[in-house]
């Protein structure tokens, strides 16, 4: 039996319980050798005795009924597990941690099992549990919502005793579907710019087409713009990955925003666009410096005001401003009058080759990725970033950084 539950249970919870209930025998591990694995078989022996004296002086389905006095070490134990546990008792609920009871109810002790978790596959597994006593793993899907996923795990430990774990996978599942999602949208993307480079190929080596200049020249010009677009996409790819593999490491230089700033705007003058020489810079006189990295301020600053003036109005001014904020931050705001974007778009706007106008974005040369990367840059220098826009009046994306201490010197 102790095999079994070894075998179905992480190390962790395995290792928490079993010193739980050594405590409670007046057990005390050694913290390494051999005595922490005999004490680790002693406490896991002895938790079904001691819930089964507990448990003595009731008869029929009232043995399962009603919480079973437990010591207040094992109770604080438990509740030093961030995952839900369950103890049962036959069919009844002995007891359950904090996390069980925030995520079932404060009901749930001494109440029947199939009660507690209200779950077709959990009322299924637990009735092969009764009947084989055997070691049991699910899923319930849709517990808890209907895009909810968990995992439900129940371990005997002798006589009529059993652990009930649940591990929520809802975050796994939306992480891995974000995965299949970028890896689709990726090779979707590079695919467009790739079909049509080898199309083009194929057509200039046709000695009617490929001789004719005009039409050479066309294409060959259609050809550097697909590859320019695919060399962007790939450049974009390997910046998300750097920025997402630094993301715990906190910067620890400091960047002159208001400077940056201005030597991106005249970048991005220099290139032309629409609104390119409508660019209008407001920085506060008295601006402290940010605690950044200064390429990837310099990125984040090239998305926004590129975006800016991208898809802002001709004639009308994109307005860069920077100013101290509260709490020892920096706010970098930057405004267009363009179209709006609908507030439906809003809370999507930093998924990854997500597009409000899709034929639009590739015309510009947008590869969606972008605000995905200004999204991960502000989480790395542990900012905010803040959408507002109205349709017909224009968008403005607003972001707070902390600034530097006066100690750092500026990069």
């Amino acid at each position: 039996m102790l095999h079994d539950l070894t075998r179905h249970m992480p190390p962790w919870v395995l290792i928490v319980l079993a010193l739980g209930w050594g405590l409670l025998l007046g057990w005390t591990p050694a913290l390494v050798g051999p005595g922490l694995l005999a004490g680790l078989g002693l406490g896991l022996a002895a938790m079904p005795a001691q819930l089964l004296r507990q448990g003595q002086g009731a008869e029929g389905p009232a043995r399962d009924a009603g919480p079973v006095p437990t010591d207040e070490r094992l109770a604080a134990v438990m509740n030093a597990i961030e995952e839900p546990l369950l103890l049962m008792l036959g069919r009844g609920v002995t007891l359950a941690n904090r996390t069980a009871l925030n995520l079932l109810g404060a009901h749930i002790e001494g109440e029947d099992i199939r009660l507690a978790i209200r779950h077709p596959a959990a009322a299924a597994l637990f009735t092969r549990f009764e009947r084989t006593g055997e070691p049991q793993l699910r899923q319930l899907v849709g517990f808890g919502g209907p895009e909810r996923r968990w995992q439900m795990r129940i371990a005997p430990l002798g006589g009529r005793v059993a652990l009930v774990q649940l591990a929520d996978l809802s975050q796994k599942e939306a992480a891995d579907r974000m995965r299949t999602d970028f890896v689709a949208n990726a090779s979707h993307e590079l695919r467009t710019p790739i079909a049509a480079l080898l199309g083009f190929i194929e057509t200039l080596s046709d000695p009617m087409a490929g001789g004719d200049k005009p039409t050479r020249e066309r294409f060959l010009d259609i050809m550097a713009t697909e590859a320019k677009r695919m060399d962007q996409l790939v450049t974009d790819l390997i910046s998300l990955s750097r920025i997402e593999a630094d993301r715990y490491t906190a910067p620890s230089g400091a960047v002159d925003l208001g400077g940056l700033a201005g030597v991106v705007a005249k970048q991005i003058t220099a290139a032309g666009g629409a609104a390119a020489d409508q660019i209008e810079l407001a920085i506060d006189g008295d601006m402290p410096s940010v605690r950044a990295d200064r390429g990837q301020m310099e990125q984040l600053l090239h998305n926004l005001i590129g975006n800016a003036v991208k898809y802002g109005r001709a004639g009308a001014p994109v307005k860069v401003t920077l100013a101290p904020d509260l709490a020892g931050m920096v706010r970098l705001s930057v405004s267009d009058q363009g179209e709006g974007i609908a507030p439906e778009h809003l809370p999507r706007l930093t998924e990854r080759f997500y597009r409000v106008d899709a034929g639009r974005s590739r015309a510009s040369g947008g590869t969606g990725l972008g605000l995905a990367i200004v999204k991960n840059i502000v989480e790395r220098h542990r900012g905010t970033l803040e959408f507002t826009s109205e349709q017909g009046v224009g968008t403005t994306v607003a972001v707070r950084l902390p600034a530097a201490p006066v100690s750092l010197s500026v990069s």
